[in-house]
C-alpha cells in the first residue's frame, strides 16, 4: 500500500484527480450505488430542470459493461499517460494554464454534447488532450498494435481509423480531434505563427489559487518536437526521450 500511495502521490495534481474521479464515479454507477441516469449529460433535465451537475459527472462517468470495459481501461491509460505528460511537460510549473486548457476543452465538450445529445464526455475529452500532446511531439516515433510504427502526429487519426474498423465508431475520436485542434491552435499556433494573443491565458483568480511554481519560459510557444534518442517507444509501453517529457510510453 505504501508503494501505491507513493505512486499515487507522484501523479500530477489534475491528472490524479481526473483519473480518480473517473474510476470512482464509473464504479459507483456500475455497481448501482448511484443511479447512472443522473450522471449522464441529458439535454432536457440539464436545460429545463437545471441539473447542471450533469456537465461534470458526464465527464467522469463512463458505463462499464462487458462490451465497453476494455475501452474504458484504454481510455484511463491514455488519460493517465498523456495528461501526465502535458502537465509535467509544456505546462510544468504552470498548473493554472493546464487547468485553463482542460476547462476550455471540457466546456466545448459540454456544448457539443448538448447539441448532439452526447451522454458521455470521456472519449472526446481524453482524445483532445492526447491530440495536443501529439501536436507538440509530432516527430516522436510511436508503435501501435501489430508492430506498426509512425510519428505521434498520426496517432489520433490511427485511433480513429482503428475504432472505425473494429466497432464502426469514430465519431467520438473525430470530435476529440476537433476540440484538441481548437485548443492547440488557440494556445500555440495563433500566438506563435499569427502573432496574436494567447487567448486561453488563465484568469488572475486561477493564478492565485494555483500559482506558478517555477519559471519555464514564455507561454504560448510550442517547443520544437524532436525525434527521441531511443526510437521504438510504444503507445502502450516502452521508453522515449524528449524535451520536457517524463519517461514512459508514447
Amino acid at each position: 500500500m505504501s508503494e501505491f500511495r507513493d505512486w499515487y502521490n507522484s501523479v500530477p495534481l489534475f491528472t490524479r484527480y481526473w483519473l480518480t474521479c473517473t474510476i470512482v464515479l464509473s464504479l459507483l454507477g456500475k455497481f448501482g450505488l448511484i443511479n447512472y441516469y443522473y450522471l449522464i449529460l441529458d439535454y432536457d433535465p440539464f436545460v429545463f430542470q437545471f441539473q447542471i451537475w450533469r456537465a461534470v459527472t458526464s465527464l467522469f462517468y463512463y458505463p462499464i459493461t462487458p462490451g465497453t470495459g476494455f475501452h474504458f481501461l484504454i481510455n484511463c491509460y491514455f488519460l493517465y499517460n498523456y495528461s501526465q505528460r502535458l502537465e509535467t511537460g509544456v505546462f510544468a510549473g504552470k498548473p493554472a494554464d493546464y487547468l485553463c486548457m482542460l476547462l476550455f476543452n471540457w466546456i466545448v465538450c459540454v456544448i457539443i454534447g448538448l447539441l448532439v445529445r452526447l451522454p458521455f464526455l470521456m472519449d472526446p475529452m481524453v482524445l483532445s488532450v492526447l491530440y495536443v500532446w501529439c501536436q507538440l511531439n509530432k516527430d516522436v516515433i510511436v508503435s501501435f498494435w501489430f508492430g506498426t510504427r509512425f510519428k505521434a502526429m498520426y496517432l489520433p487519426w490511427v485511433l480513429l481509423a482503428f475504432n472505425l474498423v473494429i466497432s464502426g465508431g469514430g465519431a467520438m475520436e473525430l470530435l476529440g480531434i476537433l476540440i484538441g485542434h481548437l485548443a492547440f491552435f488557440l494556445l500555440f499556433k495563433y500566438p506563435q505563427e499569427f502573432g496574436g494573443p494567447a487567448l486561453l491565458t488563465p484568469p488572475q483568480f486561477l493564478k492565485q489559487i494555483f500559482p506558478d511554481t517555477r519559471y519555464v519560459g514564455g507561454f504560448g510557444t510550442a517547443p520544437q518536437a524532436r525525434v527521441p534518442t531511443r526510437p521504438g517507444g510504444t503507445v502502450f509501453g516502452g521508453h522515449n526521450w524528449g524535451r520536457g517529457q517524463t519517461l514512459g510510453g508514447n
